[in-house]
């Protein structure tokens, strides 16, 4: 029984952007095709900030096993039983906020992963594989495999112990999350500020070494996604639906109601014989 692809890991491995959007104001299974016709690699759903339900979650990721746009879900600060559930449950991928140490990562890691690498309990017939019967073993290696597990890097204490946290087993990716740490640094939505960049070249150098995926969000525009791309980050959190909707909504009102001051040249006189 083949297991659904995961797009984005399938791009990193190749050492391809993998880029995502976040889904925090559409709650249903049409933001799948939507983002998938806007060519993105991975939904970000987002039960950390917004009203997203784990059943939300689970609806989405299920739907979404056969699409070629990896689910992936980040979960609340330290809700790890919330995320084992959630991968039981149809995501291919576990983002966890907010981790500063090895330690946490090495728990992360053990929750989230089936033996041998941890000590992930095994929940029965899952969405990835169709819910088709198979043996245990195989199922076990080849979840471990395909599944993404990200650690986000948001605080100083965090940056500093960014090699520690790439060389645990079992993390897959460390994903800058800009704009916390832009807050914890002191520097409140500079994503490009010098100590930003600073931090972003010691969680790439890290992930280089321990041969890890190194990922970025909170960084939006166009000149800062050149400058991190630029500076090796592969998994791109490169923005979310709500801002998406209204800056377009935002564009295209403004193009109407500009129309309205257009006035027509009048007519020159006829010239009189």
């Amino acid at each position: 029984m083949a297991m659904a692809v995961n797009a984005a890991k399938a791009r990193l491995k190749r050492n391809q952007l993998a880029v995502g959007i976040g889904v925090r104001l559409v709650r249903n299974v049409d933001i799948i095709k939507v983002m998938k016709a806007a060519g993105f690699d991975w939904l970000f759903l987002d039960l950390e900030h917004g009203a997203m339900s784990i059943e939300n979650a689970c609806e989405i990721s299920t739907a979404a096993q056969d699409s070629g746009i990896a689910p992936i879900v980040r979960v609340p600060y330290g809700e790890l039983a919330m995320a084992t559930r959630i991968l039981d449950g149809g995501a291919l991928g576990i983002v966890i906020p907010h981790v500063d140490t090895a330690e946490e990562a090495r728990e992360i890691a053990d929750k989230l992963r089936y033996a041998p690498i941890g000590h992930r309990s095994v929940g029965g017939g899952q969405a990835q594989f169709d819910y088709a019967p198979m043996k245990m073993a195989d199922m076990t290696r080849r979840a471990n495999d395909n599944t993404l597990i990200t650690v986000m890097i948001e605080t100083p204490k965090a940056v500093r112990n960014a090699e520690a946290i790439a060389a645990v087993p079992g993390i897959d990716a460390l994903l800058v999350g800009s704009s916390d740490l832009s807050v914890e640094m002191g520097i409140p939505g500079e994503n490009g500020h010098p100590k930003i960049q600073e931090a972003v070249d010691k969680v790439v150098a890290a992930c280089k070494k321990h041969r890890k995926f190194p990922g970025m969000g909170g960084a939006y525009s166009e000149e800062l996604l050149q400058l991190y791309i630029g500076k090796g980050m592969k998994m791109l959190l490169a923005g979310n639906d709500l801002p998406m909707l209204i800056n377009a909504a935002r564009t295209h009102q403004a193009k109407v109601r500009s129309m309205a001051t257009v006035r027509a040249k009048p007519k020159a006189s006829a010239k009189k014989k």
